[in-house]
């Protein structure tokens, strides 16, 4: 029996192994590229790591503020991200609340029905958020990209189902010590959620940064694109084996935000796992 076992401890093993090795070789491989110098990309064939190591694509990338201000780019992102995700966190955590604390006909009813709502691809929504967008006057702003999203579903339903393992009994105590439902909200209920609120708002900031269709759709302003904009646009500009190296260290210095992010918040998500990681004793 225990050979058994640890022969399948073994396949298991091998498994995540080789699943490793298929996720780390490409990216690897992009890291070097953008170490290499133009000529060697041309010339050499796979080659995991470059005979000459050098910098000049990173440079010529930062000092490129014309065509391709790609650091312009990324403090766009960043404003749109951190905004967008804060205007997340305060609308699911007082929405997530609603719909567990207060009482009110339909409430589940509406809720699932919206939950039902939000399986429809966002695709579908292109058109006529567009046309909302434009109506607002928001093309080639940042407001095209922070508003749309705000009250997703997806991030409610986990701040929800988080509330329902903080019992109420912590609420009717508030109730009777003369607290209202803000006072409750603020005081008991948002310190306890914090987990779950963090992993929602590294999602919507994750998603906010990544995001490639909408802003590609919204934008035309060279100086006012996120960043992933702007890597479309760099590939017009650096792509056709001209300068394969400047374009994938632009590609690499659009993840490090996301990558310190995940770095600092990992362990929120192990918090958020256990429903009821906000009640101690």
């Amino acid at each position: 029996m225990s050979k058994k076992i640890n022969i399948s401890k073994y396949f298991a093993y091998l498994f995540l192994i080789a699943l490793c090795i298929i996720w780390v070789v490409p990216v690897l491989f992009g890291l070097s590229t953008s170490f290499r110098s133009q000529s060697e990309v041309v010339s050499t064939g796979f080659r995991l790591f470059p005979v000459d190591w050098t910098i000049d694509n990173y440079i010529a990338v930062l000092q490129n503020n014309s065509t391709a201000p790609i650091m312009r780019w990324m403090m766009n992102s960043v404003f749109i991200a951190v905004l967008h995700t804060f205007l997340v966190i305060v609308i699911i955590s007082i929405t997530g609340y609603g719909y567990t604390r207060l009482n009110f006909k339909g409430r589940d009813k509406l809720f699932f029905i919206l939950l039902g709502i939000s399986f429809f691809p966002g695709v579908v929504n292109i058109i006529p958020s567009y046309k909302i967008i434009d109506a607002f006057g928001w093309v080639n702003t940042s407001w095209a990209m922070i508003i749309p999203g705000l009250a997703g579903m997806g991030n409610i339903f986990l701040v929800r189902q988080f509330l329902k393992g903080i019992p109420n009994d912590l609420d009717e105590s508030a109730r009777v010590d003369g607290a209202g439902d803000f006072r409750i909200y603020y005081s008991i209920i948002l310190p306890l959620i914090k987990p779950i609120l963090i992993v929602c708002g590294l999602f919507s900031f994750v998603g906010s940064w990544n995001d490639f269709l909408w802003p590609v759709i919204v934008y035309t302003d060279v100086d006012k694109m996120p960043i992933t904009a702007g890597l479309l646009l760099l590939q017009d500009i650096y792509g056709n084996y001209r300068m394969i190296g400047q374009l994938i260290g632009s590609a690499l210095l659009a993840i490090i935000p996301t990558l310190l992010l995940f770095a600092f918040a990992q362990k929120y998500f192990i918090q958020s796992i256990n429903l009821n990681s906000g009640i101690k004793g």
